[in-house]
């Protein structure tokens, strides 16, 4: 990431070595690519058949701030590289999935900043050696072993074949005023100071330059840069009771310019620190089955991680995943698409974070409509293939350091059953009264959630709600509660929406898996659904400080 300049100057390439020539580095990596796999095809047994190298390169800063006061202020410049060695053949090599174990060979290993030659030769010569002992020595136990267990004869191959891509897209140095920037982390970190309660706050502000730059032994060679500005704001609070409550708010986006004004951003702020006042007295919520609505923004993370996580190509593959959902299935209602679309930077104005040009294994993104009519069409797939899916859809990433999987994108929810959102909470409120419960929910915010796809375990999902009301069919005013975790099991719930709203809303956040953590964003409408359960959140029962605050 780059930025901060002292005196608050606009950063500039001048803040940080010169960014590289993308010439000149995929110069370096793909000759020494290509003399690593010549000697080795024609020197090692068992040999490769493909290698290919992901260098990636971050600049940036962080600001830190709570209650007016700046508590960090950090620059980094790394640049590493990800060293892919396949042995075998296509159909069967190192990568092969054996008894679920988990496959590690690569190591995130830092790489000159300045094009050193040299140094990256040497380090690629290094790190290539490694890998590939250990891809050599897990291909002979494979083998071996491979003899002992039972396997589908409809197996599928380890590798797909894939275009050769050249391309480059690098971004200009970051352009922000860094010392403005700094002045108002500070000042919106204030407001929380009009919060007593409040026993905890910070506003975290960060700008990050990142440039991908991967060359393959099949003559891919793609560069691909891209920002993004982000700004966290969080508080946390204890009840009379000792529960902690939490609420937090993020904005991203690619381009300082496309941040709200400071003004929105206070009254956002603001918003933040006034619900977690307001949590702080709220009755905790009662474990119901009840119908409910969940804002676009909720709905959007119900989805990613109840919907999206399941529909990854490399759990198909995987014996000791429960594998909920199966092609042709009907596993939402019939007014419902899902499209996962990487090539989409923004949705209504707002920029969505998991946009990228090419996946981490070079292959050029693209729009796959995953569901249609509520019926399932195909995975989320890596180049490894899936059943009868033998190329991918270009939804290979990984954290830097670690080995690529099929993970989630850009996740966009379409419904045809569409109403306002008046009409929607109408409904809501004729299917509590339809129902005879004692009211319904509205879930405004959620934080995260976490969900079990082993079929060892139980097919089930948790949601952490942030902000949640009780909708009273009587006419009362919504009553906010805390408290409150959404849980159930995935093909129950999705056969429980009824309708959505008209107006989609976009969540951006970063996802950890077992690739590591990558910025995805979902997109969706709110929906209505004819029950949901919460139980209570666990409460550590902690208790307030002894000592009183100090003065301000």
């Amino acid at each position: 990431m780059i930025v901060s300049t002292i005196g608050g100057a606009v950063v500039s390439r001048r803040a940080f070595a010169d960014p590289p020539s993308s010439k000149t580095l995929v110069d370096i990596l793909s000759g020494e690519l290509n003399r690593e796999f010549s000697a080795l095809k024609a020197k090692a047994d068992p040999a490769p058949y493909y290698m290919a190298y992901e260098v990636v390169e971050q600049q940036g800063q962080s600001l830190s701030a709570t209650l007016g006061a700046l508590l960090q202020n950090t620059q980094n410049h790394e640049r590493g590289v990800d060293t892919t060695v396949r042995v075998g053949s296509p159909s069967f090599d190192n990568y092969h999935p054996y008894k679920s174990l988990p496959i590690h060979f690569t190591s995130f290993t830092a790489l000159s900043l300045d094009d050193d030659a040299n140094q990256i030769r040497r380090t690629l010569w290094s790190e290539t050696d490694r890998v590939y002992r250990l891809a050599s020595r897990r291909f002979t136990q494979l083998k071996t072993d491979q003899q002992l267990l039972v396997e589908s004869k409809e197996q599928s191959a380890d590798f797909s074949s894939e275009e050769a891509e050249t391309a480059a897209r690098s971004t200009a140095p970051l352009q922000y005023d860094a010392k403005a920037w700094t002045g108002k982390v500070r000042s919106w970190s204030a407001e929380f100071k009009n919060y007593p309660r409040i026993l905890g706050s910070n506003v975290n502000f960060s700008a990050r330059r990142e440039i991908r730059t991967l060359v393959n032994t099949e003559g891919t060679a793609v560069e691909e840069g891209n920002d993004l500005f982000r700004l966290e704001v969080d508080g946390i609070a204890l009840t009379p009771d000792g529960a902690d409550v939490r609420v937090f708010d993020t904005i991203e986006a690619s381009s300082i310019a496309h941040f709200p004004d400071s003004s929105k951003i206070e009254a956002r702020v603001r918003k933040v620190a006034s619900t977690l006042d307001a949590l702080v007295q709220a009755p905790p919520a009662e474990p119901i089955l009840c119908p409910a609505i969940l804002s676009g923004r909720a709905s959007a993370v119900f989805f990613h991680e109840i919907f999206g996580h399941r529909i990854e190509g490399h759990r198909q593959k995987d014996i000791s995943e429960g594998q909920t959902f199966k092609l042709g299935q009907q596993v939402l209602p019939p007014f419902i698409n899902v499209l996962s679309d990487p090539t989409k930077r923004s949705y209504n104005g707002f920029d969505l974070i998991g946009y990228y040009d090419f996946d981490d294994e070079g292959v050029k993104s693209r729009p796959v409509r995953v569901v249609e009519n509520g019926i399932l069409k195909t995975f989320l797939l890596s180049r490894s293939p899936v059943g009868e899916f033998v190329h991918s859809n270009a939804h290979g990433r990984r954290q830097p350091g670690l080995e690529v999987v099929s993970r989630q994108s850009n996740l966009i929810v379409e419904s045809s059953k569409q109403v306002s959102t008046s009409d929607l909470k109408a409904a809501l409120i004729a299917e509590i009264k339809r129902q005879g419960k004692p009211y319904g929910l509205y879930f405004e915010e959620v934080s995260s959630g976490y969900t079990t796809t082993g079929r060892a375990g139980l097919q089930a999902f948790t949601v952490v709600p942030l902000v949640v009301y009780r909708v009273y069919p009587d006419g009362r005013p919504d009553e906010l509660v805390r408290g409150a975790d959404i849980v159930g099991t995935p093909l129950s719930s999705f056969q429980r929406i009824l309708a959505t709203s008209d107006r989609p809303e976009v969540f951006n956040g970063y996802c950890g898996a077992e690739s590591g953590s990558v910025p995805v964003s979902a997109v969706s409408p709110a929906i209505l659904v004819s029950e949901i359960e919460i139980q209570r959140k666990q409460n550590a029962q902690q208790r307030m400080p002894i000592l009183p605050p100090p003065g301000t």
